[in-house]
């Protein structure tokens, strides 16, 4: 018998055994980012509308937020805040090239020197995989797996970025795997199998990814236009929206039944949540404004975290959280040192999230945005607009009565934490992504040569003869 070989073995076995023990110690992590879904849009958070009895039961399992905040009423900067736990100033995704969101063949991007949750995850052997809409850039470095994702199936931007909407001159949308395309979305029926066909490559992630610590984003198309939900949802739904509301709520489902099936629930932090407010034909319920909105409604999402025996059954967090904490937590959940070379504007909510009593809030003011700026403050129960507006939301959530006349002193203090905002940013903020000589991923139909890879705000400028 060789000796040494043996004892070789035997060591590597012990490393790897040491090395998986320590993974496991670390929690698996799901988020659920749902595209243009309102704070009234499910049945945890008051609809009488949508029948949602998954959620109602992740919930009852979990715990409500209900006052869990994006960073921007709109998609591209809130995926930015989301993935870098940063006010999406910082990073310079407030606004795209030209427009509020980035749009095909976009010479912007988020920056590849940013580090994202999956980044930092991966500092600690996790696997990570990105399934659905991305939108944070879709030229060659940009793209999820130039981001810290092991593995992207989806769309690269929104999926009304295609050939289906006659208002611009949007090439085909791309299904990717990886930094491939796999196909086009030619049609409507095209559009309703994206939700199920995320969750499918989500639940196969999980399933092959079962014995190693991973993180598995899912930021779903589904309720952005153009709305359509898959055949047995459309059957007994009386509104498209309402059919893609279900279909979500069957495949949040879906992923809760594989991670107990797999005996993976005690050991998997989800947290469901929207990328902004409502759009058309969808609800904020209580709150005013709607998606692009600086009101409640714009910014203030409904969410539900989810992990036996670790969240507090059938419980309820009214504390200020919101998208930019989860880099953060998640880090210090897997026992990773925040980046101390520049600035994270998210703050560990754990305490919240575990039900700790007495655990409060860790921000002591929030800011929102609208079209690209500062366009408000909250600290406490107050907020105020930069248009002078001034609310307390504890008394009127709607934001129907401006109080500003009555509480001059309140508006003088936040006052002076937009200005410090407006400061601290300006000399703090990173540069966006920027790449020369951008192009669309597939060519517009009916063009040849370059001109059928135009970036489509490039284009639309062309065509006004700007």
């Amino acid at each position: 018998m060789n000796y040494s070989n043996l004892i070789l073995a035997l060591a590597v076995s012990f490393v790897t055994f040491i090395v998986r023990s320590q993974d496991r110690k670390v929690p698996n992590i799901v988020v659920i980012f749902i595209d243009d879904m309102g704070y009234g849009d499910i049945t945890p958070f008051g609809s009488t509308t949508n029948y949602t009895p998954n959620l109602v039961k992740m919930a009852k399992e979990g715990m409500k937020l209900t006052s869990f905040y994006v960073a921007s009423p709109v998609c591209t900067p809130s995926r930015a805040s989301l993935m870098t736990g940063c006010y999406p100033q910082r990073v310079g995704l407030n606004w795209g090239s030209d427009h509020i969101v980035l749009f095909p063949g976009d010479p912007h991007g988020l920056n590849p020197k940013e580090i994202t949750i999956a980044e930092l995850l991966k500092t600690k052997n996790y696997v990570t995989g990105c399934f659905g809409k991305w939108h944070l850039g879709d030229q060659p470095g940009f793209l999820p797996l130039d981001q810290g994702f092991d593995e992207f199936y989806g769309i690269p931007y929104s999926s009304d970025m295609w050939i289906g909407n006659k208002n611009w001159k949007f090439p085909d949308l791309p299904v990717m795997r990886g930094n491939t395309i796999e196909y086009l979305v030619e049609d409507m029926a095209g559009q309703a199998k994206l939700c199920s066909r995320f969750t499918e490559e989500a639940i196969s992630f999980i399933k092959r990814n079962k014995e190693k610590p991973f993180f598995c984003y899912i930021p779903q198309a589904f309720v952005h236009a153009p709305r359509m939900a898959s055949p047995e949802f459309m059957a007994n739904a009386k509104t498209a929206e309402e059919g893609q509301i279900e279909e979500i709520d069957w495949n949040v489902g879906q992923i809760l039944e594989t991670l107990k099936d797999l005996k993976l629930d005690k050991s998997t932090l989800v947290l469901f949540t929207s990328d902004n407010g409502p759009a058309g034909g969808l609800s904020a319920g209580p709150l005013r404004g709607r998606k692009a909105s600086v009101y409640e409604g714009g910014h203030r999402v409904p969410t539900i975290a989810w992990w036996p025996g670790r969240i507090p059954s059938e419980s309820e967090c009214d504390e200020l959280t919101g998208t930019i904490d989860l880099l953060p937590t998640f880090a210090g959940l897997a026992k990773i040192d925040l980046p101390n070379d520049r600035v994270i504007d998210g703050k560990d909510i754990w305490p919240l999230l575990a039900g700790r009593v007495g655990a409060k809030t860790p921000h002591d003011r929030f800011f929102y945005q609208q079209k690209g700026n500062l366009s408000a403050v909250r600290s406490g129960d107050w907020k105020l607009l930069t248009n002078g507006e001034l609310y307390n939301l504890k008394e009127d959530l709607a934001e129907s009565l401006d109080v500003a006349d009555e509480n001059p002193e309140v508006v003088k203090k936040l006052q002076r934490m937009l200005r410090d905002f407006d400061i601290e940013i300006s000399s703090n903020k990173r540069e966006v992504g920027i790449v020369e000589g951008s192009r669309t991923l597939v060519p517009r139909p009916g063009v040849v040569g370059e001109d059928a890879y135009l970036p489509t705000l490039v284009l639309m400028k062309r065509d006004k003869g700007q």
